[in-house]
């Protein structure tokens, strides 16, 4: 699938001409009537294996759009029963008062039971140690890998998309990790016909995509159709941040800015949430919904090379984490 500002319009149009009801979308293949609606039940269908042939999966959730929009379609995958499974977020203890706010509203509301991995616990008791940089992203590996160990998470349902990057491109939508959580590219499973295998070791588990194939305009245009509530960060508005190679970035509990970085009051929107001190905002006129459709349309930068410092080291820097196991 291509970003294109056509695709854009097409789907924009084909939502508001015809909203599908969630019943048929469930009906079978022949049923959806535009992309968003193949996506959402291409999702569920993802889903709903997950949680019927797995023990103990989890869904991972952030606060961020994606996880936003996949818990909206976990329960879709399970209504009208309640989500039968629980919550995970690995907190770095860097992320935005307006993401956690979020989360624990949703968590609250929807009645889930979220399980946190705070990475300051692993650096308090000397299992981690801070980084020179001061980012904690990728200390984020450790405590997640010890958390599915700890609560025996055989699966986890993520809401990476190909788009983002190119080695969550080359990833299945089913993918097995090894007994350490790692990852190996050249060892995956063909995935023909819809055809998933979750067929796995004592001690290794899955990570499941169901947003595999959706773009950021896609998960824009579902999010407008449904009206899937986002934190207040994702939209147009005025914080005090400083430039650092590109990207606004906020004062927080990871420091900054530095000498020669000026502190100045700016209209900007986060494209993607992760940790404070190497995520950043883009400048931003687009307040609402439709206005962002029409922003990331136009776009020609991904959402992570617009905004994630970690992911310019270098062009594997996504995937050397990844074979760690990071999400």
């Amino acid at each position: 699938m291509t970003l294109t500002t056509d695709r854009a319009a097409d789907t924009a149009r084909a939502d508001r001409a015809d909203p599908a009801e969630p019943d048929q979308v469930e009906r079978g293949p022949a049923a959806p009537r535009s992309t968003i609606r193949a996506l959402e039940a291409e999702a569920i269908e993802i889903i709903r294996e997950v949680i019927g042939e797995f023990d103990r999966p989890a869904l991972l959730f952030s606060g961020g759009k994606d996880s936003a929009v996949l818990l909206h379609l976990a329960r879709k995958a399970t209504a009208p029963a309640p989500l039968p499974i629980v919550l995970l977020h690995v907190d770095t203890g860097h992320n935005l008062a307006e993401v956690l706010d979020y989360r624990d509203r949703v968590v609250a509301e929807g009645g889930h039971r979220l399980v946190v991995a705070r990475v300051e616990e692993w650096i308090a008791d000397g299992r981690l140690q801070e980084r020179a940089d001061g980012t904690r992203n990728p200390l984020q590996t450790i405590p997640l890998l010890d958390t599915i160990a700890a609560e025996r998470f055989d699966a986890l349902l993520g809401g990476a998309r190909r788009d983002e990057d190119r080695a969550r491109a080359k990833e299945r939508i089913f993918s097995v990790r090894d007994a350490f959580g790692g990852w190996d590219p050249r060892r995956q499973r063909p995935e023909l016909w819809r055809l998933y295998n979750g067929r796995h070791a004592p001690g290794e588990h899955a990570r499941v995509f169901p947003l595999s194939n959706w773009t950021e305009l896609d998960v824009w245009a579902y999010i407008a159709a449904e009206n899937v509530p986002l934190p207040s960060i994702y939209y147009a508005h005025e914080r005090d941040v400083w430039l650092r190679d590109g990207m606004w970035l906020t004062p927080g509990s990871w420091g900054g800015p530095r000498e020669g970085e000026p502190l100045e009051r700016r209209t900007v929107r986060y494209r993607t949430v992760g940790d404070g001190s190497c995520t950043g905002a883009v400048e931003s006129q687009a307040r609402t919904i439709e206005q962002v459709v029409a922003e990331v349309a136009a776009s020609r930068l991904t959402e992570r090379g617009a905004t994630r410092a970690d992911d310019r080291l270098s062009e594997a820097a996504m995937e050397d984490r990844k074979r760690e196991g990071y999400f």
